[in-house]
């Protein structure tokens, strides 16, 4: 039984087969010009709209797409009322009607969710979807902690702490802008941040498990107008992200003891946070390929919802 799930972020088109233990992904990063902090959402979805077929006609040439059993997609950021972002309707409409053209089922999923399956599934730990759990939700837009709970065949994650203004990966990707580095900036920083020297970091205040991280901007800033080399703000901004996430977390086991932590999105791809979560709150992280946007847990979702006899829409 194989399933297709489609995903179309601010930052990425994907597609994605599973059969319950395997599956394959391919994703292509939109297009974003040089010096801009990322896609209106008017050119988000119409680059979506054109890499889609590209994507469909590569899947097929490898023989991913015979024999499916369902569609699966992300229709919306997060599985709460009222979210809604355009550039998942590329994927969400084309979803539905591949879905409908081989008269198969359809199943909308949030993009959050999404994330989630596939840090899961990615890590070894697909049971962590069975049962209540911490996960760190880092990426681009967001920077959200959250408490997340079995829902049938899904989740249902209710907002506990995080961000209160812009998300980590925002200021990773102001910063790497101020540096002249290329946007998204994450993978360039976690190079560099080997060349960088000194324990220099801001510790961030935390009110309960919320922190700002908005004059983050400005420090950053001070220092490249300052002459501060590359490694240097490097390793300004990632230990200060990490130490307010490892702190944060902490916090929340305090308050919930015993329930493991999972970290998805693209943030969590990056090495010195990684290491330090996973020292200090034996933390789970997704496998690199599957901590940036893809379609892999709405697939994995599309799976799971068939397993427990779903029709779909």
């Amino acid at each position: 039984m194989t399933v297709l799930g489609l995903d179309t972020s601010n930052y990425t088109t994907s597609l994605a087969v599973f059969d319950g233990s395997g599956g394959y992904n391919l994703s292509r990063l939109l297009a974003v010009p040089a010096g801009q902090l990322g896609l209106r959402q008017s050119e988000a979805l119409f680059q979506h709209i054109r890499a889609l077929p590209q994507l469909f006609s590569q899947l097929a040439g490898e023989g991913w797409l015979k024999g499916l059993s369902a569609v699966g997609a992300s229709t919306r950021p997060r599985a709460v009322e009222g979210s809604y972002m355009p550039c998942f309707l590329a994927g969400a409409s084309q979803g539905e009607g591949v879905a409908r053209t081989l008269g198969i089922p359809f199943f909308a999923h949030s993009h959050q969710q999404g994330h989630l399956a596939a840090a899961a599934w990615s890590a070894g730990r697909l049971d962590l979807l069975d049962s209540p759990f911490l996960a760190w939700h880092l990426s681009g837009g967001t920077t959200e902690l959250l408490k997340v709970e079995p829902q049938g065949w899904s989740v249902r994650a209710e907002i506990v702490g995080g961000t209160s203004d812009i998300s980590a990966g925002q200021l990773i990707d102001r910063s790497g802008v101020l540096l002249g580095l290329p946007f998204p900036a994450g993978k360039e920083l976690d190079r560099l941040y080997g060349q960088g020297e000194g324990e220099e970091k801001y510790r961030i205040k935390l009110d309960g498990l919320t922190f700002s991280l908005s004059g983050m901007e400005n420090k950053v800033r001070r220092m490249v107008q300052a002459g501060r080399g590359p490694g240097e703000v490097a390793r300004f901004v990632l230990d200060t992200v990490t130490g307010v996430v490892v702190r944060t977390t902490l916090r929340a086991m305090e308050r919930w003891p015993g329930l493991p932590v999972l970290c998805s999105g693209g943030v969590a791809s990056n090495t010195r946070l990684r290491q330090a979560m996973e020292r200090a709150c034996s933390a789970v992280f997704a496998g690199a390929q599957y901590s940036t946007d893809n379609a892999m847990g709405t697939a994995i979702l599309t799976w799971r919802a068939l397993q427990a006899g779903e029709a779909g829409q």
